[in-house]
């Protein structure tokens, strides 16, 4: 049966054939995004719903959508979608953070020159017929200082266009690396040089908690006397009250928003000052801007539903479609492998570290982490999933060490998963063979080879002659078939594994009969 998409915003039609063509029912309904209750009455029968930002997704809206794998924004900002509400309910979120990055720095480009030559209120003035010549004395942007806060795409993209408008460009961000400055031809700088120095700040970051306010009472001070600020990122960058005194002691000589703390702006410190430049969140309002993210968003979402491909998304590592079916194998041994250990755990596992060996450090063991984790959280939260995991055991307090090394023993690929609670350590390695099937390999240091089952009895015991005579003797006697039996010691006479594949549930007596072996030292039914 083919995947089913909603999309409850305006996508165009050649967006809308990228899924036709790639296999996927789309149901396109651009109004509904505006009806959260008719969204809510069919949201249930899709795998995926494409957005803009008309659509809400909101913590009840997941709660109806009991099909939905993937939402997909055609756009850079999620703010409509309840991440934490998705990722809880293992929906990938996508969104296309490139699609408008060059109409986005466009726009702040234009910004710097309506502010340097007061374009909007010249233009007011002369259509109201008032030829003010002399009023409006112009600012020159070659040679002037431009200092970027946030030097990510856009950011880039602003410096990159600076630099051929004869602009000397500085830039405070902790993510760019000198050599990164140093290909881009810009300074990196503190922030508080940035202000000091800049004729034009641009703001190019996200909102963050870090970046709240982040042109406060107190950094706008810092700046330098006469500067022009551009906004063109996200509303709550700056301290609009404290932005709108500096502009009227003069500090500050001009401002150009085009976002704002609160959309729609209806009303704002800011308006009517005028110094003041502002547009309705414009960035990427650009026909080719729009098409582009239409068409990204079809593309990502087409290729999660028919190939497992995750592109863009916020809240799981990125797989491409190359890599989809090679990891697949690996994600089901790194999720049993979690699962083994998580349901033999006690409890209070404040630990857990992944070794990848061999072959898998070329592939995203970000995902094969993410699917362990949720094996060993799953016995104790059954809910989980494998976009949770990894936020949930961070709530929860669980370290998780992840290790990528060559190759180091028999296996061209090998995950070794350790969990530790307060009082030991569990230790599981497992592999998959040509024939794409997850295996255990070792336990505890004790090498074996077991194929994983649906219903798996794991007994610790000591190695003596007649136990696995007694095992089967016990499991006949209930007339419960043994699939298969693994079983591995550290040496002769000493301690032992066994691994029995069973084809039905192990009843509470037989276990317990199990236990009562004297040479068993601990024996656990295990589901897969």
């Amino acid at each position: 049966m083919s995947p089913r998409v909603l999309v409850s915003d305006a996508l165009s039609q050649a967006a809308l054939a990228i899924f036709k063509i790639r296999g996927v029912e789309v149901d396109f309904q651009p109004n509904l995004g505006k009806d959260k209750d008719k969204l809510a009455a069919i949201i249930g029968g899709y795998d995926g719903l494409a957005i803009r930002s008309a659509t809400k997704v909101t913590p009840q809206l997941l709660e109806l959508a009991t099909n939905l794998k993937v939402i997909g924004r055609a756009g850079i900002g999620v703010d409509n979608v309840n991440l934490p509400a998705a990722t809880a309910r293992g929906v990938i979120v996508m969104n296309t953070p490139f699609g408008n990055s060059i109409t986005t720095a466009e726009h702040a480009i234009a910004m710097m020159f309506a502010l340097a030559r007061q374009i909007p209120a010249a233009d007011m003035s002369t259509q109201a017929g008032k030829w003010e010549k002399n009023r409006f004395l112009g600012m020159e942007i070659t040679g002037k200082v431009i200092g970027l806060i946030g030097c990510g795409n856009i950011g880039s993209i602003v410096a990159e266009r600076a630099i051929g408008l004869r602009m000397h460009v500085i830039a405070y961000d902790p993510f760019l690396s000198p050599e990164r400055a140093a290909q881009l031809g810009i300074e990196k700088v503190d922030l508080d040089n940035l202000l000091a120095l800049a004729d034009f700040v641009s703001l190019h970051t996200p909102l963050t908690p870090q970046t709240k306010n982040i042109l406060s009472a107190e950094n706008i001070a810092k700046t330098k006397s006469g500067v022009h600020i551009i906004n063109c990122a996200r509303g709550g960058l700056i301290d609009e009250k404290a932005l709108r005194s500096a502009l009227d002691s003069g500090r500050v000589a001009g401002a150009a928003l085009d976002v704002f703390a609160t959309e729609p702006a209806t009303e704002n410190p800011l308006f009517g000052h005028p110094n003041v430049v502002c547009t309705p969140h414009l960035g990427a309002s650009t026909k080719e801007a729009q098409e582009n993210v239409a068409l990204q968003i079809a593309e990502q979402m087409s290729d999660f539903l028919t190939r497992g491909a995750i592109t863009n998304a916020v809240n799981f590592p990125s797989i491409t479609a190359e890599e989809a079916p090679k990891l697949k194998p690996f994600i089901a041994l790194a999720e049993r492998l979690g699962s083994f250990a998580g349901q033999l755990a006690a409890s209070n596992i404040n630990k857990v570290s992944i070794i990848y060996e061999g072959a898998l450090v070329d592939l995203k063991t970000k995902a094969l982490t993410a699917a362990a984790i949720a094996g060993v959280l799953r016995p104790a939260l059954s809910d989980i999933n494998v976009v949770s995991a990894p936020s949930v055991a961070s709530e929860r307090g669980v370290v998780i060490d992840e290790t990528i090394r060559a190759a180091e023993g028999d296996y061209e690929s090998l995950i070794t998963l350790i969990v530790q609670t307060k009082d030991e350590k569990f230790f599981i390695a497992g592999t998959v063979f040509h024939d794409g099937k997850p295996r255990v390999v070792s336990i505890n240091g004790i090498k074996t080879d077991a194929e994983f089952s649906s219903t798996m009895i794991y007994a610790l015991n000591e190695d003596k002659p007649g136990l696995v005579g007694r095992f089967a003797s016990l499991l006949g006697d209930a007339g419960i078939n043994i699939a298969t039996l693994a079983l591995g010691r550290d040496h002769q006479g000493g301690s032992a594994i066994s691994l029995i594949a069973v084809d039905d549930s192990i009843p509470d007596r037989v276990l317990a009969g199990i236990r009562m072996l004297p040479e068993v030292r601990q024996a656990s039914m295990l589901e897969f």
